[in-house]
């Protein structure tokens, strides 16, 4: 039981708060893209995505995995995006350091759904048993590449102040 809820209801909770900030925060990175600041959607990313690396840490653990330190990777991108947030009207250091580490939280969040759907989901498992093989390897070198140009994009166009 954690908080009361059976561990499968938990997990349901954890999968759907990571699946709500992923969906939130492509909008957010495709707004920085179109230079916009999308006022409701941001603080939904930021929030849904904080408490999904927060709920992973309240998992039985079996000491540190890739999965923890992904999540404190993930909590410390997301430290610096809030504090980047409230300053990014006032700096272009600012600004960069808010894209940079909305992109990379955005980035850890999709990275877990890859590896959780290549464990978890019978027919991609199928392909990846050990996730060491070839057809895992693409779907995150595809995701590297896709977060890449979409950071890149999002660091070079998004400028309030023009």
């Amino acid at each position: 039981m954690i908080f009361g809820m059976s561990l499968q209801t938990f997990t349901y909770l954890h999968v759907v708060l990571s699946l709500v900030g992923i969906g939130a925060g492509f909008m957010v990175v495709i707004g920085m893209i179109y230079r916009r600041r999308l006022i409701a959607l941001t603080p939904l990313f930021l929030i849904t995505t904080t408490l999904t690396s927060l709920t992973g840490f309240l998992f039985p653990l079996k000491g540190m995995t890739p999965a923890t330190a992904t999540g404190i990777l993930s909590m410390i991108v997301l430290t610096l995006a809030v504090l980047a947030r409230r300053r990014v009207q006032t700096s272009d250091v600012w600004r960069g350091t808010y894209v940079v580490s909305t992109v990379l939280a955005l980035f850890f969040n999709f990275f877990v759904l890859i590896v959780q759907s290549f464990e978890k989901i019978p027919s991609l498992h199928a392909l990846a048993p050990t996730q060491t093989e070839m057809p895992i390897k693409i779907a995150q070198l595809a995701a590297l590449v896709l977060f890449g140009v979409l950071g890149t994009l999002a660091f070079r166009k998004f400028h309030l102040a023009e």
